[in-house]
């Protein structure tokens, strides 16, 4: 299957307080939140008030969901509606509470689409950013999120999330396949279709590929499969599990739990699924390797105290230690990818709960309390995880603040969904 990118005609209009800043930093009055308002869209040319309503939920659900700022209706009455510096006022904006005034205006022309996506500090009167895209008029959700990237940026000082693509495990066919989804759960594309069980997918580092466990051929083999040709390889297909394979931070290795001599341990392979060797040699039973974003640490599983706990050693197998010290049974680390925090599971009553901990050991924190919630993993940015929850009949994806605010479902198929990863 292959997989368009988008290309865009990107122009820059940033407007930079000074040489030296590379954001601009946006306040509140007080210790009050800042109020973002989102202008309706305004068809520039070619209009479609269904495009106009989209793009305004898209940035509604991105915006809220960042966390900075909080997302106000467009209270404004505005008597001259553009959206170029001097094309419309600010006082109705300001008479508003806004402080953040977020403008966009399309033009469509046959199945081509230009966006024109402008920031302003409605306080100072003044633009804060702006670009222009163009492209496909199937792109549109993925030009929408780019802006949203760039708010972030704007006015944290680092680009958001919002444009990446999350894999995950389906069962909308019956089956357990890999599928491909945007954060927010559109445009849902099919990668596997082998009728079989499909586990546990990992993003390499640039992005094009996956590496993900299949029982296709009977046994839980690892494979690896580019994303934009489908070409895949069976990397790792020892007699008995090949799972939790995740992907070093150079691209060149990979960890996974494998049981080719026993019980299950820790193994290193490089990418090809040569040069195996083994990292962990307990008679324990250690799975879900996790890397460290420096590619010097593995954060791992293992039974070896008696209860599923939490360890961490260094990527040579070497300098082993316990991390997890609460709870009985502790699965799933994740490393957030500044390094600084680690999410896990805990099990609790007939279900699980997410934590995040330092590597240190300290600051151990429970994130999530309604349901059943598995499989964490971090948005590139570190500001938002990405999980499964059991709320109800099915199991679905749920996205959160790094502080366990915020939680929003984005499934929206009809199978249970769970294992998602957000591309890097």
């Amino acid at each position: 299957m292959k997989i368009k990118s988008l290309f865009l005609l990107i122009i820059l209009l940033a407007h930079v307080a000074s040489a030296q800043q590379n954001y601009i930093e946006v306040t509140a009055p007080g210790n009050r939140a800042l109020q973002l308002a989102i202008a309706p869209p305004s068809a520039l040319a070619g209009g479609d008030t269904k495009i106009a309503g989209e793009l305004a939920e898209l940035f509604r659900f991105d915006l809220t969901l960042a966390g900075p700022f909080a997302v106000q209706e467009a209270r404004a009455i505005e008597g001259k509606s553009g959206i170029k510096p001097g094309d419309f006022d600010f006082a109705p904006w300001k008479a508003s509470g806004a402080d953040l005034l977020l403008k966009t205006g399309y033009t469509i022309s046959g199945t081509k689409l230009t966006l024109e996506c402008r920031l302003y500090d409605v306080v100072r009167g003044s633009e804060v950013t702006a670009q222009r895209y163009t492209g496909e008029l199937k792109e549109l959700r993925r030009m929408a999120h780019t802006f949203s990237d760039e708010i972030m940026r704007a006015v944290t000082g680092e680009k958001g999330p919002f444009n990446g693509k999350v894999a995950f495990v389906s069962t909308a066919t019956g089956n357990k396949e890999i599928y491909l989804m945007d954060y927010d759960g559109f445009n849902v594309q099919k990668l596997t279709g082998n009728r079989s069980i499909n586990l546990n997918p990992d993003f390499s580092p640039s992005g094009r590929e996956i590496i993900y466990t299949s029982y296709k051929a009977g046994n839980p083999d690892l494979y690896r499969r580019e994303l934009f040709t489908g070409t895949e390889a069976r990397i790792s297909s020892s007699r008995g599990i090949n799972i939790g394979g995740a992907w070093a931070p150079d691209g060149n290795r990979i960890a996974l739990a494998s049981s080719k001599d026993g019980h299950s341990q820790i193994y290193l392979i490089a990418r090809d699924g040569k040069q195996p060797a083994r990292l962990t040699k307990t008679a324990a039973i250690d799975i879900s390797p996790a890397w460290s974003p420096d590619g010097a640490t593995l954060a791992f599983v293992s039974d070896r105290l008696g209860k599923p706990q939490v360890f961490i050693m260094a990527a040579d197998g070497k300098n082993v230690r316990r991390l997890t010290t609460n709870g009985a049974y502790n699965v799933s680390p994740r490393w957030s990818p500044k390094g600084d925090r680690i999410a896990y599971c805990r099990q609790q009553g007939g279900g699980f709960q997410i934590y995040v901990i330092s590597p240190d050991g300290s600051g151990d924190t429970r994130l999530t309390g309604e349901g059943s919630n598995e499989h964490p993993r971090w948005s590139p940015d570190g500001r938002f995880i990405i999980f499964s929850s059991k709320r109800g009949r099915k199991e679905a994806l749920y996205v959160m603040r790094a502080d366990g605010t915020g939680q929003t479902r984005v499934s929206r198929g009809k199978g249970e969904d769970s294992h998602p990863v957000w591309t890097r």
